[in-house]
This record gives C-alpha cells, sequence and structure tokens, in this order.
C-alpha cells in the first residue's frame, strides 16, 4: 500500500479521528479485517459479520502494531469512525488506484473458471513486472478492495477477480478499480436462482465490459453465444478467444493425456507455440486461453505465454486437485464449488484420469438454482449414473433430487448409490471401498465441506 497519513485517509473516507487518533501517523500496509493479521503500519478494518464483529477486537489489532482502525463506531484504540465500513474500504482502495496510473488493470470474470484464469493471468502479468493479485476468490466488495490496497508504486499489473452476486455489483467492483483489460469467461448457470436466467446472468457479466475505456481491451470466449455479443456493450476493442476458428487467440490440435492434462498448440496473430498444461480437464484449456489472451494485449510474446502456462501448477486449493495415495489410488478433489457446467467438466476429466480403471465419485447437490434446482441436481444424478461409476455417494439433506436422477439412470443401478448425512459419513464409507489403483472424485458446493473427504481418503487432514 502506499503510505498515507491518518488524517488523509479519514479524507478520503469521509470520516473523523477518534480515540486520540494521531492525523500524522502513517498507514503503511497491510489492511486487514482479522485482529491476528495486523502489524506495525497496518490499518485494522472492523467488519461486523454474522460472527464476529471486528470492532471487538480493535484493541487487540492496535496491540499488535496497527496505526488505528477503520469503524463505525467509537472503539477502545485510535480510530477513523465512517458510517458505512465497506463503503469507506472502497473510497480508500479507489484512491490509491488513482494514484498508481501506471498500474494497469486486468478484470476477470465469468460464471466458471475465474479464480484459476486469474492465477494463470497473475503469473504471466509477473513474467512483465510486478504484479498484486488475490489469493483464492477474494472476489467481492470485501476482498476486492482488500487485494488493491496491496499495490504501491512499483506495481505494474493488478490482476482481480470480479463476481456477481446481483446487477450492477460488477460495475461497483470495476469502479473501484477501473479496469484497461476485462476477459470474460462464460456464461453459466451458477447462481440460476438468484438471477432468473443466463440472459440475467450475461446483463451482470458484462458490465466488467461495459467499464473498459475506449483505449481497453475486452478479451471475450468465441465460444459462447452469450460472450461474444458482449462486444456490442464497450467502447473498447475486443479480442476474442478460444477453439473457434475466428477466435484471434486459440487452441489448435488439443490432445489429452492419462492424467486428463491438455496439450495444444496456441496460435495467436503473430505466431504459434505449444503448450503442456499441467492443470487437469479439458476446461483448463478454455482458462488457459482467456489468460494467453490477455496477456498478449499487455505485451508478452506468444513464446512466453506458451512457456509458463506448461509450467504453471494450480494455485488455489481444492480445484481439480488430482493427488495419488502410495497404494495408487487416485482423488480429485474439485470441491470448492459445483454449478451444471463445473460438475460436466469434472466427470470429463475423471473419464480421462480414470480410463481402464475402477472409478467412484462422492458428490453433494448443487445451490443457489432456485426453481431450476430440481431438475439441474436430477441431471447432476443421471450424469453420475451414466459416468461408468463403480459406487456413487451422495451426501447432504438436498439429495434427494440427485438420487432421484442416479436411481432413475440405467448406468447406475441401486445397491451402488448410497446416502449418507454429512461429509465426515462419506469420508469412512469410501474410503472403505476403494482399492489400489481406484479413482475417485469428489464434487460438490463448497457449504458441503466435502474437502474432508478428500483428507479422510487421502489419510490427513483438509487444511
Amino acid at each position: 500500500m502506499i503510505p498515507l497519513p491518518l488524517a488523509r485517509v479519514a479524507e478520503i473516507t469521509s470520516g473523523a479521528l477518534n480515540g486520540m487518533a494521531d492525523p500524522g501517523a502513517v498507514v503503511r500496509g497491510p489492511v486487514v479485517i482479522d485482529s491476528r493479521a495486523a502489524e506495525p503500519g497496518s490499518l485494522f478494518v472492523a467488519i461486523k459479520g454474522e460472527r464476529a464483529d471486528g470492532h471487538d477486537f480493535a484493541q487487540q489489532a492496535c496491540a499488535t502494531g496497527a496505526v488505528a482502525v477503520l469503524a463505525s463506531r467509537p472503539v477502545d484504540a485510535p480510530a477513523v469512525i465512517v458510517g458505512d465500513v465497506v463503503a469507506a474500504l472502497a473510497a480508500l482502495a479507489a484512491a490509491v488506484v488513482a494514484e498508481l496510473p501506471d498500474a494497469a488493470v486486468v478484470g476477470v470474470t465469468g460464471s466458471q473458471g475465474k479464480t484459476t484464469t486469474k492465477d494463470l493471468l497473475s503469473a504471466l502479468a509477473a513474467r512483465m513486472g510486478p504484479t498484486i493479485a488475490p489469493v483464492g476468490s477474494y472476489n467481492n466488495e470485501i476482498g476486492h478492495p482488500l487485494t488493491v490496497l496491496k499495490a504501491d508504486e512499483s506495481t505494474r499489473f493488478l490482476v482481480l477477480e470480479l463476481s456477481a452476486r446481483n446487477v450492477g455489483h460488477i460495475a461497483y467492483l470495476a469502479r473501484i478499480a477501473p479496469p484497461r483489460i476485462g476477459v470474460v469467461l462464460n456464461v453459466g448457470a451458477a447462481h440460476l436462482g438468484v438471477f432468473g436466467s443466463r440472459e440475467a446472468i450475461a446483463q451482470a457479466k458484462g458490465e466488467l465490459v461495459e467499464a473498459l475505456p475506449d483505449d481497453g481491451v475486452a478479451a471475450l470466449n468465441a465460444d459462447d453465444p452469450l460472450v461474444s455479443a458482449m462486444a456490442e456493450r464497450t467502447r473498447a476493442r475486443v479480442t476474442y478467444f478460444g477453439r473457434s476458428p475466428r477466435a484471434h487467440v486459440r487452441a489448435e490440435g488439443e490432445t489429452l493425456d492419462g492424467r486428463g492434462r491438455a496439450s495444444f498448440t496456441l496460435r495467436t496473430p503473430t505466431g504459434s507455440a505449444p503448450v503442456r498444461l499441467r492443470l487437469h480437464g479439458a476446461h483448463a484449456v478454455d482458462n488457459a486461453l482467456a489468460a494467453a489472451a490477455a496477456a498478449y494485449e499487455m505485451g508478452l510474446p506468444v513464446a512466453a505465454i506458451a512457456e509458463e502456462l506448461s509450467l504453471a501448477e494450480p494455485r488455489s486449493r481444492w480445484r481439480m486437485e488430482v493427488t495419488d495415495r502410495a497404494d495408487g489410488v487416485t482423488v480429485v478433489n474439485d470441491s470448492y464449488n459445483a454449478s451444471p457446467d463445473s460438475v460436466r467438466a469434472a466427470f470429463a476429466a475423471l473419464a480421462a484420469i480414470g480410463a481402464g480403471r475402477r472409478r467412484f465419485a462422492v458428490i453433494a447437490a448443487m445451490r443457489e438454482l432456485g426453481e431450476y434446482g430440481a431438475a439441474l441436481n436430477e441431471e447432476f444424478g443421471r450424469l453420475a449414473a451414466d459416468a461408468g461409476l463403480d459406487g456413487l455417494i451422495v451426501v447432504g439433506e438436498e439429495a434427494e433430487h440427485i438420487l432421484s436422477g442416479a436411481r432413475g439412470a440405467a448406468g447406475m443401478p441401486g445397491p451402488g448409490t448410497l446416502h449418507v448425512p454429512d461429509a465426515a459419513t462419506a469420508g469412512v464409507e469410501m474410503a472403505g471401498r476403494l482399492a489400489p489403483g481406484d479413482v475417485v472424485l469428489v464434487k460438490g458446493p463448497r457449504a458441503a465441506g466435502l474437502e474432508r473427504v478428500a483428507a479422510a481418503i487421502l489419510g490427513g487432514e483438509a487444511r
């Protein structure tokens, strides 16, 4: 973060100094919302959540070095008192970005693959200069400005992930850190229950390209009609990525190895180079192409792009993590989230990794699908049943539609399907079914906690 005196922080946030706060005391960062992460020079942001109120930890944060607290009420510590802490955090981040005109902001959005694409793109950007990117999925109204506030005068690139909980949310995030390059991956059925239709999801995702300046670049998926149509919503120049021949950055000659890792020729307007991904699943190609398209527009040569993509390892946890036990059992842990598109991608990866081997799956019902939930979870069950599984465990109270789909399909006999109440039980049950050389997919929404199943099978604790 760029150094800011408390008086300037108060000015930016329309706040008032309180609790003997020294106007000349300088905040040098990091800006944190966890008092345990405070250190000398920090600004502690007191967020009131469902389970804890940050205001209760203000004194603790300052005792470990925080200069002051950004708070909505007086606390027993030096503070900047504001009307809305989250809005003040956003204002502070926007002010920092405005002080860094040489830092190029790149935004990534889409229904699936945002975090993986952001991870790939940040590694590519780092080849050209100091780069700031969120850890994991820090992509909402709190995580987004916290990431931005890590930037300083040395930062050349800010690679940011933007999520949408509703129409207008991405536009809000884009105002905090105005992007020069916007990448839109896809429009899927994730959060269909919130938005009501794919068209409404497309409306929300397209807010990213609407935020681009005239001299910006929109990198759009040529293979997704709802994404490619966003070209009409931006003043920026448009470049396309994908498998389509019309894509400016595309994959040709794609193959998968026995671990579900893709190799292909990366073709750009000025040359091509071979890529051999270490990421698992054919869907990783889409993410790689999106990152490549943005990096190409940022000025990275195609050979360097291909080299970095071929070196990239998964950075964010529980997204197509493929781990082998000593006895040859392979666990495909894709438990971070579940949507109709990511479910299909996961089972496609299982088919590639599990060719010629016994295959199992532990799954939990997809959520936030509204009136479409029953039908899409039944489809999830049918997909599992048709995947050639030797056993299926369905977890949780909302499993009836998955079970209905699985038991109604020809590919999965009833005895091969088991319903259990929780992840702990699923881990025990699945561990008892596996034999050396088997493959098991673990797939479900974050709330189901299925990472604990993968940990139990592998014989360790989920971190």
